[in-house]
């Protein structure tokens, strides 16, 4: 049983960072929109590099002059189930991950599916799959409100990474 944390970040662009615990490590994607509940969305996910499992509860306010300079918060976390045979490492490596959610927020089937290459990104899908957790009226709402902001303070992420 892994973890996922879904983190809602405000650095140049507002975008939501989606991360999975996979081998050690938080595989992760910036989600322009954010994660969708409508299995009609398909969520564009660009992959960018792992993130060390103590982001699964950062939240904080990078400093600006560092890359993703803003305020981070967690969105939503919970467990992550992986579906199918094969472990996850070699599904992604595949193209394909389905797995099923636990949070608060996000329930139910999802995949992750990769695009064909274009440019430099390595770009994927993010979908709900069909299941009685979907949700065809699906708005997504911010979790930074003017109270939780007050609340962060100025942090470096963890091992000195940087979110993106």
């Amino acid at each position: 049983m892994s973890r996922f944390v879904v983190h809602e970040h405000h650095a140049t662009h507002t975008h939501f960072d989606f991360r999975l615990e996979i081998g050690g490590a938080l595989k992760s994607w910036a989600v322009p929109k954010g994660p969708s509940m409508n299995p009609a969305e398909k969520r564009l996910a660009i992959r960018v590099p792992d993130h060390p499992i103590e982001y699964l509860d950062f939240e904080g306010i990078i400093p600006e002059g560092t890359y993703g300079a803003g305020p981070v918060v967690i969105w939503d976390t919970g467990r992550v189930y992986f579906v199918g045979d094969e472990p996850p490492e070699l599904a992604l490596d595949q193209g394909k991950l389905l797995f099923v959610l636990k949070g608060a927020k996000l329930k139910g089937g999802f995949a992750l599916v990769r695009r064909a290459r274009r440019r430099e990104a390595d770009e994927w899908l993010l979908i709900k799959r069909s299941d009685r957790d979907a949700d065809r009226a699906w708005h997504i709402e911010s979790a930074l409100s003017p109270r939780r902001m007050s609340g962060l303070s100025l942090r470096v992420p963890p091992c000195g990474q940087t979110s993106n």
